[in-house]
């Protein structure tokens, strides 16, 4: 991978734009890789000790050590935005030269953003958008259309396209989930999806208990529920055991985002016929190979600027500084053994 490296000409560029960068915070931490020739990069994650967030600091972790760089991963242990400011202050103070941000609400951690990269960090985000005045590129999953449509199909399928459902999404801030309701808003005004009526949106705020609380009060609530999305990565299987205890498995269909891994044995006992994501180990590969190309100046955000992306290839800037990773993975009992995130 030695052809993929940094040139001397730009780790020397890096060394001066990096020199004097901290360690980073250790409270909370997943981990640093790397040494300090090559970028220095920062995720802060919505929350941390969540197997979404460790499986895309796995791909960047690959990634650092194909570029030589160094990484770490440090973030709050509740998914708001007032706990991820702390950290984002703190890395800024460290001089981090690459603050890599999903964001539990868009605007809200927008001042420490911009104040991190007038003390000199280059600043992005992944996974969920942060406002863009307080990022230069932001490393999406999917496009909010192609989500948004996937999940009424996925649901559709189940439903026959006709009946009560909700929404189980992450917090009312998260932007990549509200950008996909929106969305779906709009589809179901489309003839396709005008038999389907969205009853609820309730919110999980990334907690497993509060999910599964939430779930169990939709059920009650509309006894004539035909299906429930869960739109982050824990939500479908805590909806999923809410289903099991209210024996309604058949009588309301489950599916969502959520891991291989995670969804398995759900998929394999009917609970949920399907769901989706999108690879996860990738995204985080990207976001790094991303955030190398920012340190380096090869991208500044501009629509049609190019970068390499290791074993991902050439990937360009679109509009508002999007880099999007591609289609989602439709995950069945049939296939989900062939992924291991």
């Amino acid at each position: 991978m030695r052809n993929r490296c940094l040139s001397l000409a730009a780790i020397g560029a890096a060394l001066l734009t990096f020199g004097g960068c901290g360690a980073g915070s250790g409270d909370d931490a997943a981990g640093t890789t790397g040494a300090a020739a090559g970028p220095d990069v920062v995720f802060i994650p919505k929350v941390v000790n969540v197997d979404y967030f460790d499986t895309a600091a796995a791909g960047a972790r690959e990634a650092a050590a194909e570029l030589g760089g160094r990484f770490e991963m440090v973030g709050p242990s509740d998914a708001t935005a007032a706990s991820q400011v702390p950290f984002i202050n703190t890395q800024a103070q460290k001089h981090a030269g690459v603050i890599a941000i999903s964001g539990n609400d868009a605007n809200a951690v927008a001042p420490a953003l911009k104040q991190a990269a007038a003390a000199g960090s280059k600043v992005m985000s992944w996974d969920s958008d942060v406002a863009p005045d307080a990022r230069s590129v932001y490393v999406a999953d999917i496009t909010a259309e192609a989500e948004a449509q996937n999940q009424l199909d996925m649901l559709g399928e189940q439903m026959d396209y006709r009946g009560e459902f909700a929404i189980l999404s992450s917090s009312p801030t998260a932007t990549a989930q509200n950008e996909w309701i929106a969305a779906m808003k709009e589809l179901l005004r489309t003839p396709r999806y005008s038999g389907m009526k969205l009853v609820k949106i309730a919110y999980g705020e990334e907690n497993d208990q509060k999910t599964l609380q939430e779930a169990q009060g939709l059920l009650r609530a509309y006894p004539n529920l035909r299906g429930i999305t869960g739109i982050f990565s824990i939500a479908p299987m805590a909806i999923a055991r809410a289903v099991e205890r209210a024996d309604k498995v058949g009588d309301v269909a489950v599916t969502g985002v959520a891991l291989p891994s995670a969804l398995a044995s759900y998929l394999k006992r009917g609970t949920i016929e399907r769901a989706s994501l999108w690879d996860v180990t990738d995204l985080g590969y990207l976001t790094y190979y991303a955030a190398a190309a920012l340190a380096r100046g090869d991208i500044t955000g501009r629509a049609g600027e190019t970068f390499r992306a290791g074993r991902m290839g050439e990937r360009e800037v679109g509009e508002d500084g999007q880099i999007v990773l591609g289609p989602p993975l439709v995950l069945t009992k049939d296939n989900v053994g062939d992924y291991d995130f």
